[in-house]
Parts: structure tokens; sequence; C-alpha cells
């Protein structure tokens, strides 16, 4: 069976981390020359991140990049849900999460909101940090460790983000009404540490006390400035053509 199973996927997360979204984000294109690809997937239960750059979006680069991503979650990854773009709908993806025991879901069609999590991410973080210019493709993989040494320990240990929460609806007796409070407001890996059962969720070898103890290393700010510096210096490479 590898033909990805068409509709919407979270549904069955029932507050268990490991169902992700994933979508991808162009960097534009500039005198006919294509700029690179940020591949990005959000859990649904933590809004863990994991951000990615790759030189084109294609099976000889994607497929690795996808492998890699997924092993930078720090929790098993039980489903991976993607819009209908065709480099996530073809076989090999489906082989490869196959491989790793990861149900595959895509969008259905006309119902664009069922990606909305990793839309919503595409702007409010990818486009954010890397704005709406061209970059060449050529410094993918700078980019793609600049997120994986930088970007995204940020993400998951520094920065909050809104959850929500259910209350029940005064205007609508039996209705249910999800409000965000900034009281609610957190890290993933604060989150992650507020499930229940948190621990059995953890890849083998990876426990909470050393996510957080890897979190302390750097404050709050100390981590937004090295974040800075390094996609600043990463710029000023990329700014050249020649570079």
């Amino acid at each position: 069976k590898n033909d990805p199973d068409r509709r919407a996927q979270g549904t069955g997360a029932r507050g268990r981390a490991g169902f992700i979204r994933i979508d991808s984000v162009h960097q534009g294109d500039l005198d006919g020359i294509k700029g690179l690809y940020h591949i990005n997937a959000v859990d649904c239960v933590t809004q863990w991140q994991v951000v990615a750059s790759v030189q084109a979006i294609s099976e000889v680069h994607l497929l690795s990049v996808i492998e890699e991503m997924l092993a930078q979650f720090p929790f098993e990854i039980l489903g991976f849900h993607a819009d209908n773009g065709s480099e996530y709908v073809n076989h090999k993806v489906a082989r490869l999460l196959e491989k790793l025991r990861i149900e595959f879901t895509r969008s259905r069609p006309r119902h664009s909101n069922d990606n909305g999590l990793a839309e919503t991410k595409n702007g409010a973080v990818v486009r954010k940090e890397f704005g709406y210019e061209h970059i060449h493709r050529r410094h993918a993989a700078r980019f793609d460790t600049y997120c994986r040494e930088y970007l995204n320990p940020f993400l998951n240990f520094h920065r909050p983000c809104l959850f929500a929460t259910e209350l029940a609806d005064p205007k609508k007796p039996g209705r249910i009404k999800r409000v965000y409070r900034p009281r609610d407001a957190m890290t993933p890996l604060d989150k992650l540490a507020s499930l229940p059962d948190a621990a059995s969720f953890l890849r083998p070898g990876v426990t909470l006390l050393e996510l957080q103890k890897l979190a302390r290393a750097l404050t709050d700010v100390q981590a937004a400035e090295e974040l800075n510096e390094a996609r600043q210096a990463l710029f000023r490479r990329a700014a050249t053509r020649t570079g």
C-alpha cells in the first residue's frame, strides 16, 4: 500500500504528538533562475516545527531532506499530511514513510484548510525569517544548516506559540468554542512536556530532561540575539550572486 490516503489528517492525533503537516515555500525566481525552496513541517498538537532548505523540489533532493527532517522531531512520527503537490504525493515518498511506519495522508480536493497549520506557519515563521526576495538555489546547503543549527532550536525552545482552549459557548448551548488566550502561550517544548504521558511519545534515547537542559543553555534573549547574528551572516553570504 503505497498510495497516500486523501483525507483530512489531524483528527486522529487526540492530544498526542507525532502527527505532522508539511508544506513548501519557494524563494522566488530571478531572470529565469529558480530560487531555493524551504520545507516546513509542523506537529499538530505541540506546534513543534522543523524547517529545511533544498535546491529544488525533486526526488533527488527531497527524499533525503524529508528523512532528515523527520529525525529532528524528538518524538515518534505517526502521521504525515501534505497538500496535493506532486512533490509529496508520489510513490517514493509513500514508500519512505511506509518504511518508517508513518501514515501518509493528503489534502482533499477543494479543502484548502486541510493543511492550514503548515500554511499559517509559512507566513508567520518562514516568510518572516527569510522574506520574499530571490535566494539562489546554490545557497540551499547554507540555509539548511542555519535552519538546523539556529532556527529550529529557537522555534521549539524559545518562541512561544498560542494554543487554543476549548470553552463552552454561552451564546450557543451545547457548543464549544476555541479561544486563544495570552496566558496559554508556551513554547513547543513546554507544550510537549505538558501532555499526559509525554515521555512515552519520545524517540529512544531522548528525554524531556535532556531537551529542557538544551533549552536552558541560552535565555530567550540570548537565543534571539544568536539567531539574528547568524541570519545576518547568512544573508551577507547570499547577497552576492557569485558567493
